[in-house]
């Protein structure tokens, strides 16, 4: 089902017509002739003497399905930003990291932009997701050294019984995906859980559990991050709240598509890292915030 928008303007109104176009072009619409959608256009229009109708449209037959299709093609957007994404991966080293951040952050929206009006996805939305990422890693390998690998091995399930009153020990200056590491685990894998904040991954403490560093007990595998494996690991998938967690976790910390919520997450942890003075009073404000975000989740999935 296509919805479907038959305009006419007035001639005499060129700011109108362009700012139409723009719009039209924006929300990702397909223009036959003068056939396009969105509702508000349909209301700018009419309310400036313009004629608009929005119609529902079903194609007969497959093969004019497939066309339409078509006209919604974002393969030479992607490709042009798979282009912008290579060549500033080969340059990074020489920006820095302020502005080498922001040139991956711009990177970044764009990709947002892009998926955002594609309306049938497939392989080159994949291709461009996977390159973010893979420029995200090469600015972390650049000016975040000492960020986890993602380790190659399988994931099993742990038995929680072996993982309580335990001391779990992470890097210092603990960010998103350490903040909600501590926070999972202290809610949902040991609840008398202490933790330990490292100067360096060698300093681990005897018998304390490891996470989020190379060679952690618990760290980056394949493409999920720490907070992911965790969850896998002790058989919290099921909980459409976490889910909806880790995939802000998984954005703030490796790229890809962004997701609703994660940067309203960011802004409030960036809050709680001005307003703390030690890590353990950083992790404190976090999981507070954190509380709060599981139960919106809780109560909109209920």
């Amino acid at each position: 089902m296509y919805d479907t928008l038959v305009l006419s303007l007035p001639t005499r109104d060129s700011t109108l017509r362009m700012r139409v176009w723009r719009a039209l072009k924006d929300s990702g619409c397909a223009v036959l002739r003068d056939g396009a959608a969105l509702e508000k256009i349909e209301k700018d229009i009419k309310a400036v003497g313009g004629f608009a109708l929005r119609l529902e449209a079903t194609p007969k037959a497959q093969a004019e399905q497939a066309r339409l299709q078509t006209l919604f093609d974002r393969t030479a957007q992607y490709a042009d930003l798979l282009e912008q994404v290579g060549a500033l991966k080969a340059g990074l080293a020489r920006l820095g990291p302020r502005r080498g951040r922001t040139a991956v952050l711009r990177l970044e929206q764009a990709l947002h932009k892009i998926a955002r009006i594609d309306f049938f996805p497939g392989q080159p939305k994949e291709q461009a997701a996977a390159a973010i990422a893979g420029l995200k890693s090469r600015y972390a390998e650049l000016y975040s050294p000492t960020e986890p690998r993602a380790s190659m091995r399988g994931l099993r399930r742990e038995n929680p019984a072996g993982y309580q009153k335990r001391v779990w020990a992470t890097r210092k200056s603990p960010w998103v995906d350490r903040l909600a590491s501590g926070w999972l685990i202290k809610r949902f894998i040991d609840r008398e859980a202490r933790f330990a904040w490292l100067e360096r991954p060698s300093a681990l403490p005897k018998k304390a559990v490891g996470f989020d560093f190379d060679g952690a007990e618990f760290t980056h595998v394949k493409n999920r991050v720490t907070f992911e494996v965790l969850m896998t690991a002790f058989g919290l998938d099921d909980d459409s709240a976490l889910q909806a967690i880790a995939k802000a976790v998984h954005f703030l910390d490796v790229g890809g598509i962004p997701v609703p919520d994660a940067r309203a997450l960011e802004t409030m942890l960036k809050g709680a890292r001005e307003k703390a003075k030690t890590d353990d009073a950083l992790l404190a404000e976090a999981m507070r915030t954190l509380d709060l975000l599981y139960s919106g989740y809780k109560s909109a999935s209920a």
